[in-house]
């Protein structure tokens, strides 16, 4: 294998599937044909991600690497095209602070819930060498009837109280310290790193996070024999409710056939939503890397000189930024989320 060829085409990546206590067999909604028998339960399908290394009650403690699933570049992994097209693929954009493309992107599927967590803050991550960053935002692809999600601590909860709940280790002490959140198909949820936090039973997301396997635990809802991480939690946790509204702008950016909503607009990326008719094209901005997850429909993905890419229900996409004229081209009404990243110098989107 090579990886001389540019990537300058539309590349489709092979999902990379995580069993978990917690997981189900929901993602086979999506068109998935999941591995093992109806009882293994994946939890995971890390779609995006470029990590040196990993959590081994995370991702298993190794590195892992998207592998392109399509045209000259099969079979290569994302790491690989990093170090070798990095101003191809990324144009302008950064590197993570760990060498790495600067995303992950995952689907969840909780059919129990998650345990509650935070991710490292940013005084954390700076005085510990293996922990990292995580800022995360959940959409809602499907959820049960009166779903949950748990985001943010009650006011007023001191850390002793809630190191207390975590020591009698029981819903009844811990569940009325943090704030339950109700959710419906297409909510959006940003969660920057420092927000304790939990995916309820009976949904599942779609993740768009910064690039980070670091999790701390405080509360597993009863089940043994993983981990917790208490006090580094109780260093990292923001006491209050998340404040997460003012990266979720609502704003319709075009109201045309092709329906364009921002979702967050936050330091580290852009998550849109698209909904594209059959027939209609949609365009894609150029010079810089955009992904895609496409929730429904079919597309063409199309790029001067390359050859139409079909992606369907449940495919993830990066579009490299040295790639031009990118089009997408539904052949049955499509809908997306569309990852991308601030300008340089910008810090909020509005």
């Amino acid at each position: 294998m090579t990886t001389a060829a540019p990537p300058n085409y539309p590349l489709l990546l092979q999902p990379i599937y995580k069993e978990k206590v917690w997981g189900g067999r929901t993602l086979e909604r999506l068109g998935r044909d999941l591995p093992g028998d109806a009882d293994a339960k994946i939890g995971e399908s890390w779609e995006l991600v470029d990590l040196a290394q990993t959590s081994a009650s995370g991702g298993g403690g190794g590195a892992e690497s998207s592998v392109v699933a399509n045209g000259p570049l099969a079979g290569q992994t994302l790491g690989q095209l990093v170090a070798k097209h990095q101003a191809d693929l990324l144009g302008d954009v950064p590197l993570s602070n760990e060498g790495g493309f600067p995303l992950l992107l995952k689907y969840l599927d909780a059919s129990q819930n998650l345990s509650v967590q935070v991710h490292p803050s940013a005084a954390y991550a700076a005085q510990h060498d293996d922990a990292f960053l995580k800022s995360e935002a959940w959409y809602i692809v499907d959820c049960e009837p009166g779903a949950v999600i748990y985001k943010g601590i009650q006011p007023g909860v001191t850390p002793d109280q809630l190191r207390a709940a975590l020591e009698s280790n029981t819903d009844e002490a811990v569940v009325p310290l943090m704030i339950s959140v109700p959710v419906t198909p297409g909510d959006i949820h940003y969660l920057p790193s420092g927000t304790c936090h939990a995916l309820g039973g009976g949904i599942l997301v779609a993740e768009v996070q910064t690039p980070s396997d670091t999790t701390f635990r405080v509360y597993d809802w009863g089940r043994t024999g993983r981990e917790l991480h208490v006090e580094p939690a109780l260093q990292c946790i923001d006491f209050g409710p998340a404040d997460t509204d003012r990266y979720q702008p609502g704003t319709v950016l075009d109201d045309g056939p092709v329906h364009t909503a921002r979702l967050v607009a936050c330091e580290h990326f852009r998550i849109d939503r698209v909904q594209c008719p059959a027939g209609q094209t949609a365009d894609f901005p150029a010079g810089q890397p955009v992904a895609l997850m496409l929730l429904d429909g079919t597309v063409a993905l199309t790029a001067d000189g390359a050859e139409p890419v079909r992606a369907t229900r449940g495919d993830t996409a990066l579009l490299p930024a040295a790639a031009s004229g990118l089009a997408a081209t539904p052949d049955a009404d499509a809908v997306w989320l569309e990852v991308t990243f601030p300008a340089a110098g910008q810090t909020r989107l509005a």
